[in-house]
């Protein structure tokens, strides 16, 4: 097999910009200097040369001089409503290969509501939701208390906290003021679905034509060739209801490395195929490529029936911490051994392998 010259792509928290007036998390969902390090390590390891590059406009100069076959893309990006999609773009516009979902696909799923009105079109479950541009908007009638409010466009949790459960009107605005004031962004209002969190990870690419509205037919729509599941993983939050009902910005942040991780998580056979298949389907309906994670809520006043509340096409790769590494380690895949079997999947499906 050829040795390919692989670029990783990704934003470095220290190289991210400054700005008066910023949030203090602004940046949470970028990488760390460790966690660049392992990932060039586990794709040279996996026998390609690979270097770092920082997914900014300075690509436009490092990338024709690196000359990469493929870059392995983990670039949240700076600004913008679409900018996980900015250096995909640019990858495109230079015909150059690259792992995970296209343009299109992060630019949906970066957008929260613009992911479940897909999800939604598709008939698959979600919880009811309404966003908010200003403060003042109307509460669509169908919305009924608690509800859960979060930003839009963004990820690691942020904007998320138990004041995010709302149980009124007037803490639905203070909580949507706050979004929007903080985040400068729409805030999503969500029917709160109370329960566990389960979150479903898996590598691979759909099999066959996927273009097409979900089949009807009930064996049809168990088909999930091409992609490989990991065990599902639910958090346990028990030691943290004091201070955080949900899997918050802080949990995933500032107390990653102290959470109990329950993988496999402890749910029937019958429910993990179930999400499986749903995790499958959100994967198919927006089009996304390589890798991806779903994050669920089970209904525990509806024998735990799972609600959509995302997917994450460009899931965290943190050695140890993030749920996609934890994930794998459930089924005894390292950190070396994921990071790779992501990479050959994309050089699979260019026919580079």
């Amino acid at each position: 097999m050829k040795q390919y010259k692989v670029a990783l792509l990704a934003n470095l928290k220290k190289n991210a910009p400054k700005f008066e007036g910023m949030a203090l998390d602004q940046w949470d969902d970028l990488d760390s200097e460790k966690t660049i390090i392992a990932l060039v390590e586990a794709i040279r390891s996996g026998g390609y040369t690979c270097e770092f590059l920082e997914g900014n406009l300075s690509l436009f100069e490092t990338l024709p001089v690196y000359k990469p076959d493929i870059c392995f893309n983990i670039c949240e990006g700076h600004f913008g409503d679409a900018r996980e999609a900015q250096v995909p773009s640019i990858l495109e516009m230079m015909r150059i290969p690259y792992t995970c979902s296209k343009v299109l696909t992060l630019a949906l799923a970066l957008d929260k509501p613009m992911t479940k009105r897909v999800i939604a079109f598709h008939d698959l479950p979600t919880p009811e939701f309404q966003t908010y541009e200003r403060i003042d908007e109307e509460l669509s009638p169908e919305m009924i208390f608690p509800l859960f409010v979060k930003p839009s466009r963004e990820g690691t949790g942020m904007g998320v906290s138990r004041n995010s459960i709302v149980y009124n009107e007037e803490e639905m605005r203070d909580q949507i003021s706050i979004i929007i004031e903080k985040y400068k962004q729409p805030a999503l209002v969500e029917r709160y679905i109370e329960g566990r969190e389960v979150t479903v990870g898996f590598v691979g690419n759909l099999v066959g034509p996927v273009a097409q509205r979900l089949p009807d037919d009930e064996s049809a729509r168990r088909i999930e060739a091409g992609l490989h599941f990991l065990p599902p993983m639910e958090v346990d939050l028990s030691p943290f209801t004091d201070s955080d009902t949900v899997y918050s910005n802080r949990l995933k942040v500032d107390l990653a490395d102290k959470l109990n991780y329950l993988c496999p998580a402890p749910i029937s056979d019958d429910l993990r195929h179930d999400l499986n298949w749903y995790a499958a389907a959100v994967f198919r309906v927006i089009g996304a490529l390589d890798v991806s994670r779903v994050d669920f809520r089970l209904d525990v006043h509806n024998n735990y029936k799972p609600y959509i509340l995302e997917i994450n096409p460009l899931p965290g790769l943190s050695p140890v911490i993030s749920d996609l590494v934890i994930e794998a380690a459930g089924e005894g895949i390292g950190h070396t051994e994921l990071v790779n079997m992501i990479l050959e999947t994309a050089l699979k499906r260019y026919l580079m392998i």
